[in-house]
């Protein structure tokens, strides 16, 4: 597992600094042609999804995860209001202005926060399946920090701390949907065509 972790973590920082590069030739070029910094829209948007989509998308196709759908709507919901609530207290009390300049609201990456909360909630709930899930998704949210940096919308230090935030507020996200539901004997939450069915074993 640490070594997974590390390698992980290595991984991340080469694409980064890649990534970084990336950016500072990038600026160049386009100040010579336009006189601005690029910046806009990109594939990070999708991406920042794309780990969560996929556990609930296994899921739903029958692949056995950790969670009961209870437990996990519990521990995904707690997970991101949390992110929501620390990225956007720390966007509006550091005023990190972008290194594209359009406004001072860089630090934390949201997007690689929300990447890297879905990522450690898919490898949660299935790496018992296969530690390839994890990697896969982790891989995923690097690909979505990488991008941010590479377009300028962020520095790698904005990027990492996003990186920290996912991960953390995952981890207290299963911390109080453990609370909330802390026998998953006792509580059964089934889908079916009709709707949501709650079982309460008393």
């Amino acid at each position: 597992m640490r070594r997974f972790l590390l390698s992980i973590i290595l991984m991340s920082a080469t694409i980064l600094c890649m990534a970084q590069e990336g950016v500072a030739a990038d600026n160049g070029a386009n100040k010579g042609a336009t006189g601005s910094r690029y910046h806009g829209d990109g594939i990070d948007d999708v991406l920042q999804y794309s780990p969560l989509a996929a556990t609930i998308a296994l899921k739903l196709f029958g692949v056995e995860s950790k969670s009961e759908w209870g437990n996990l709507l519990i521990n995904t919901t707690a997970t991101y209001a949390n992110t929501a609530i620390l990225s956007y207290m720390l966007k509006h009390s550091v005023n990190s202005t972008r290194p594209d300049g359009t406004d001072n609201h860089s630090f934390p990456s949201a997007h690689t926060a929300i990447a890297f909360a879905g990522a450690t909630i898919m490898t949660k709930e299935y790496w018992h399946v296969s530690p390839w899930i994890g990697v896969g998704a982790y891989t995923v949210a690097a690909v979505t920090a990488a991008d941010r940096v590479r377009r300028n919308r962020h520095r790698w230090i904005d990027v990492a701390a996003g990186a920290a935030i996912g991960v953390a507020t995952a981890e207290l996200g299963y911390y109080i949907g453990g609370l909330i539901l802390p026998d998953r004997e006792q509580y059964s939450l089934s889908v079916s065509p009709t709707g949501l069915e709650l079982v309460v074993k008393l």
